[in-house]
């Protein structure tokens, strides 16, 4: 008798769980888990010690709450938040951060990357309107791209950002090391590695504000320090390439794997390949 193969389950906003990790977000924290119940069935917010009134702001919403008494680091609440989704049955995870940098209206068109790519994590990739970012901000994520991409052994668009879909497969990972950013640079690691799993980018907006004097801040000061956390993934992440054994080989390999972006407009896909496989010359 020939053994049978499940297909795929088609994702879809009953069966994808999104996963918040909160650190004092009062500021945006409401209208950014409204956005996710619009768009999916089980919000999980995951309150990392938080001094505000973060918790206080969602307290009438219908999502699951998990606290920290202190601070713990966004690589503990991603791993509770993960193991919780998995308990509610999801089949995937979405994860997106409470300082409303993530746009909740995303979140299907990652779904529907999810769909034509299974079993590939895909990044919400801030591709669109990158003169927003700030100029270090993007000199650090361009550098973040280079060295997780070479410990991937793969290319990668915007490897640093926050909105993301795992698939159940890569959220089960129960020992993936590393804390804080460093802890998200490694699941990309090990989701490649250990599960065998692609990377997909899908352009998004970059989102950040441009505060003038006597206006009201539209985000909270970002938790990511350019220096000390940069030097944490990077000095993490060049133990990983050893690891695999011969440095040159891997870096010329990963350079020879463009990108994946799913981007049906066609605004990103091959044009930005090609253009980035130019910079580096």
């Amino acid at each position: 008798m020939a053994e049978a193969y499940a297909l795929p389950v088609r994702l879809d906003r009953h069966n994808v769980a999104v996963v918040i990790p909160a650190l004092n977000e009062a500021l945006r924290i409401r209208e950014v888990v409204e956005g996710a119940l619009a768009q999916c069935d089980t919000v999980i917010v995951v309150d990392d010690g938080s001094d505000d009134d973060t918790v206080a702001r969602i307290a009438d919403l219908p999502v699951t709450l998990l606290r920290h008494d202190q601070r713990m680091g966004k690589g503990a609440s991603l791993r509770d938040g993960f193991r919780a989704a998995l308990r509610r049955g999801a089949v995937a995870v979405l994860t997106m951060d409470g300082d409303g940098q993530h746009a909740a209206e995303d979140i299907p068109r990652l779904l529907d990357a999810g769909n034509r790519h299974p079993g590939a994590v895909v990044i919400g990739a801030r591709l669109r309107k990158r003169a927003n970012q700030p100029l270090y901000r993007r000199l650090a994520n361009e550098f973040g791209d280079w060295g997780i991409g070479w410990g991937c052994g793969l290319r990668i668009a915007d490897s640093q950002s926050g909105q993301r879909l795992y698939p159940g497969s890569v959220a089960a990972l129960d020992d993936v090391p590393g804390e804080d950013f460093v802890y998200e640079a490694q699941i990309l690691i090990s989701a490649v590695r250990r599960v065998g799993a692609g990377i997909v980018s899908v352009p998004i907006e970059s989102r950040y504000a441009q505060v003038h004097e006597g206006e009201s801040p539209k985000f909270r000061a970002s938790h990511f320090r350019p220096l000390h956390d940069l030097w944490r993934i990077t000095s993490h992440v060049v133990r990983q390439v050893f690891q695999h054994g011969d440095m040159l080989r891997e870096y010329l390999h990963t350079r020879a794997t463009p990108p994946v972006i799913d981007d049906p407009t066609g605004e990103f896909g091959t044009v930005f390949a090609e253009s980035d496989m130019q910079r580096a010359g």
